[in-house]
């Protein structure tokens, strides 16, 4: 049975320590052009956590690919499939096939070639907005991360990274320029011009359209793409990656955070409990089990917690007690 390729499984493929399955399993995901641009993602991923782990020397950034490719090549398996070329991919791939035949199995190699992206991320409880170059606008949730370009080339894809949770407000171009948001989880939105929602937590994937048009596309070409119209949310979970959720919703519970507002629409405890855990980092404890199953409907402030935490109390009668970073929610007696 082929193992699903994760991006831990990529890294320990990077890092030299996959079994033979799993390393022939990588490889053979590789040479799809469509997983390509994720495996640059998780590559460059995996070089900034070394970077932040390590006290890496210049050579260490800077290696001399052809030296080392001249060093390994003799090792490699004459059967090694051979990866698709494109723009600014094939030293990373050869880089990612080539790590593991490495003596230690730590080198990460990246293109020198490709100007290095621009990283903005927020804390839990913040939120921040990113104004991109072609005059699209991204405002992140708290605890989220985006990686983008400085600038795109014309004719080239508008493409950005996210992890965490991201609206969306994108710029038609005159020369119609496609705009993809990249997941983690084996699913790309592509955009003309629009205003969606993006989320990317607890091995799970929505995306809210809240206006114009977009495309959620699947790296599992067994899976078909899903165009989606306002008003429409779709959702996968990572242990059930071919059941997709595809139907009517009301936007505003989903996007009103950027606005400073959390909006609850027949929004059951626990849901509220998972959000803000997600928005606060906090660890939400519901004591009173019951309370899992109420609903709630209303509106509350969201930059400041004592704010929300009260107004939660008074409009829904729970007692709200935080002692540091966790947070029990009870009935109020």
């Amino acid at each position: 049975m082929i193992p699903p390729i994760t991006q831990d499984l990529f890294t320990a493929f990077v890092r030299g320590t996959a079994s033979p399955a799993e390393a022939s399993a990588v490889r053979a995901w590789l040479t799809e052009p469509a997983n390509q641009l994720l495996a640059q993602y998780w590559m460059q991923q995996h070089w900034d956590e070394l970077a932040t782990a390590l006290p890496l020397t210049p050579a260490a950034h800077e290696p001399d690919f052809e030296e080392l490719l001249a060093r390994v090549r003799p090792q490699l398996a004459p059967a090694a499939p051979r990866l698709v070329a494109r723009p600014q991919w094939p030293r990373w791939a050869a880089a990612a096939s080539l790590v593991g035949a490495l003596a230690g199995g730590s080198w990460l190699l990246y293109s020198q070639q490709a100007p290095e992206p621009l990283v903005a991320s927020t804390a839990y409880g913040q939120t921040r907005i990113i104004k991109l170059s072609d005059g699209s606008q991204v405002t992140l949730n708290g605890h989220s991360r985006l990686r983008y370009a400085a600038a795109w080339a014309p004719g080239k894809p508008r493409e950005v990274w996210l992890d965490g949770e991201g609206y969306f407000a994108v710029q038609h171009t005159h020369d119609h320029q496609r705009f993809l948001v990249h997941t983690n989880a084996g699913l790309q939105v592509e955009v003309l011009g629009t205003k969606f929602v993006v989320a990317r937590r607890h091995a799970q994937t929505r995306v809210v359209l809240l206006s114009g048009k977009v495309r959620v596309e699947f790296d599992a070409h067994q899976q078909p793409d899903v165009i989606m119209r306002p008003g429409e949310l779709v959702e996968t979970q990572d242990a059930q990656p071919t059941l997709v959720v595809h139907q009517k919703v009301h936007t505003a519970p989903y996007s009103t955070w950027k606005d400073a507002q959390l909006v609850l629409d027949e929004t059951t405890i626990a849901e509220l409990a998972t959000r803000l855990q997600d928005t606060y980092g906090l660890e939400v404890v519901v004591a009173t089990p019951e309370l899992n199953r109420r609903r709630v409907t209303g509106t509350v402030p969201v930059h400041e917690l004592d704010v929300l935490l009260q107004a939660l109390e008074e409009t829904f009668h729970l007692q709200a007690t935080r002692q540091g970073k966790r947070l029990t929610l009870a009935e109020k007696s």
